[in-house]
């Protein structure tokens, strides 16, 4: 029952913390959470670009959205390993729903509560990479990731 609650918190901290982000006003939308023995799986939708950056140009409104999603990714991870004490454990996954289409996966990380050194990193996109999340980033922006085209990329 105490993982329960546990999950349950894990939510609660989500939805508060994560209602605005730094770049987008949007919120994160939660998709699913699983909890299994000493392991968690988080999914959640990318927030799509801020109604704010409608005037600039593509590829600077792209650039926000990815940066947002790296670090949303960031914050999930901690949130995760704060709100459950016994997960050692997450496999986390980020999706971008386009118009009218299926989500695409953007991130996938499996990420321990063994945090590496990142205070002194600088790049957003390294950091998220020393986390353990995989990630296509051209031109500053997240490209859908294939697991079954890709596998040898993402195992890293």
């Amino acid at each position: 029952m105490r993982s329960l609650w546990e999950v349950a918190d894990f939510v609660r901290r989500m939805r508060r913390n994560m209602r605005f982000g730094e770049i987008s006003r949007a919120p994160v939308q939660l998709i699913r959470v699983e909890l299994r023995a000493d392991i968690v799986e988080c999914d959640w939708i990318a927030r799509p670009p801020d109604i704010w950056d409608s005037s600039l140009r593509r590829p600077v409104r792209d650039r926000n959205e990815s940066q947002q999603a790296l670090l949303d990714a960031i914050t999930v991870r901690n949130l995760v390993f704060d709100a459950l004490p016994k997960i050692d454990c997450a496999v986390l996954r980020a999706f971008r729903q386009p118009a009218r289409e299926p989500p695409e996966m953007i991130l996938l990380g499996t990420v321990s509560r063994e945090a590496p050194e990142v205070h002194r990193v600088n790049s957003l996109a390294m950091r998220a990479k020393l986390y353990g999340f995989c990630f296509i980033l051209e031109d500053g922006f997240l490209r859908p990731l294939h697991v079954g085209d890709r596998s040898e990329e993402l195992i890293s």
